[in-house]
């Protein structure tokens, strides 16, 4: 089931002071940084909590599974659901995984994530 934008808010701001939480505690432990291990800690914690942005909205957008199985595109005939599979693409927000409803075409071998 798709996330309301209440839920998907509310698991984001739990993210985001975890994040928090952890730049502080950092701050507190760490006595003089430089900056680059500002930057360091900093950037750690943008790309973690990046991927948790990505995975919320990849997640919203997502079809859990198509009333018919998409054509294969080798034989054009109807695809079977499989059910979710774990995906882990690389994005430009770094690794994001999440489950997908995944196809298979019994005839050709061929796998495939509809894109949502």
């Amino acid at each position: 089931m798709v996330s309301t934008r209440g839920q998907s808010k509310a698991r984001l701001m739990k993210q985001a002071e975890k994040v928090i939480d952890e730049l502080l505690d950092w701050r507190d432990m760490t006595s003089e940084p430089n900056l680059t291990q500002i930057e360091e800690c900093v950037l750690k914690l943008r790309k973690r909590f990046g991927e948790e942005m990505g995975r919320e909205t990849i997640e919203a957008q997502e079809a859990k599974q198509l009333v018919n199985g998409p054509p294969c595109p080798k034989c054009k005939k109807e695809m079977r659901y499989k059910g979710q599979k774990e995906v882990n693409p690389q994005t430009w927000v770094g690794d994001v995984r999440f489950e997908r409803g995944y196809y298979h075409c019994a005839e050709c071998k061929v796998g495939f994530f509809p894109s949502g």
